[in-house]
């Protein structure tokens, strides 16, 4: 939960994976969707997927439990040279390095060396650099405290190189260059993107869908959308969506939310209409399948963030369905 996620975002969602599934065994027996469904809001999906993976590799090869061996856990899904080392130098003090965005920073300024640390050779560098650190004994701790390091004190912008226990050693700081290592690559252009959702409605029920079992939101669900293309009207795009992609026939109605949200450097805006069902079954070469359920049942079913924002507009006491 860690990768990519703040620990202050993370506790939470810890808790109550962790009273859902108190061991490997019960992870690995549990369903996918009931894992997304608790990850639901961390984002990175992949993550869960991956250690559901990995813990019924775990019960079927090592009886529920962990090897202290990283050849055996490099080869399990999601555990990458980061990961692996992180867990086995602090479940089993190993003698693994690691490497991440907090860590890579420490070092770069530490040794003074201004390449863009996500870059192969400096990468490679930095990685044998922190091999070479690590103590005999106690390495789960050491590769921590540099995070932490990172985290709080020797942080992006504005190092607090005063309460510093590396500072009389810091190249980049005896050298004046401690705002300015490592180098950072431009960011990319950030793109607008608009989009169209469509909450088609069955009597009291309205549809889902569950999106492939690879890609963006793997095997998340949601209501049907899709973009809106050059020159096209939100309602042609509302009806082109639907028939691309569930082969129905629908009324269209009224608008139901603007969401907003971000999925790396393209900025979303989706406007969700309502729409009634008027014929036709369920077909698509996108999604795996589709349900009706009923806007109180909207809960038990993994959705990514906007989804669940509008999930919780459609199953408000007070919103109403389309009378015609």
């Amino acid at each position: 939960m860690l990768q990519q996620t703040q620990v202050v975002t993370v506790i939470p969602f810890f808790l109550r994976f962790i009273a859902a599934f108190p061991s490997i065994s019960h992870l690995a027996a549990a369903d996918e969707q009931d894992v997304l469904r608790l990850w639901e809001g961390l984002g990175y999906y992949r993550r869960a997927r991956d250690l559901h993976a990995s813990a019924k590799r775990f019960v079927a090869e090592h009886g529920g439990r962990i090897p202290d061996n990283a050849a055996m856990v490099s080869q399990l899904p999601g555990f990458g040279r980061y990961t692996c080392n992180a867990v086995l130098s602090q479940a089993f003090d190993q003698r693994l390095p690691i490497l991440e965005a907090n860590s890579q920073r420490v070092l770069s300024r530490l040794l003074g060396w201004s390449e863009d640390p996500r870059q192969g050779a400096a990468r490679q560098r930095l990685w044998q650099a922190a091999e070479a650190l690590l103590p005999r004994k106690h390495v789960g701790e050491f590769n921590q405290s540099l995070m932490e390091l990172g985290a709080l004190v020797c942080t992006p912008a504005a190092p607090g190189c005063a309460q510093c226990p590396l500072a009389g050693r810091c190249v980049a700081r005896q050298l004046g260059l401690q705002e300015k290592i490592p180098a950072r690559s431009p960011a990319a252009e950030t793109v607008n993107v608009q989009e169209v959702g469509v909450v088609i409605r069955q009597g009291e029920k309205l549809m889902l869908v569950q999106r492939p079992a690879s890609g963006r939101w793997a095997s998340l669900w949601e209501v049907p959308h899709g973009p809106v293309q050059k020159g096209e009207s939100i309602n042609a795009a509302a009806s082109r969506v639907v028939v691309d992609m569930t082969g129905l026939k629908v009324d269209l109605g009224t608008e139901v939310l603007t969401i907003r949200h971000a999925v790396t450097r393209f900025r979303i805006t989706m406007l969700c209409l309502d729409a009634n069902h008027r014929g036709g079954r369920f077909r698509s070469d996108f999604y795996r399948q589709a349900a009706w359920v009923a806007p109180g049942e909207l809960a038990v079913y993994p959705l990514s963030r906007p989804q669940r924002k509008l999930a919780e507009i459609l199953n408000a006491p007070h919103r109403q369905g389309m009378l015609f």
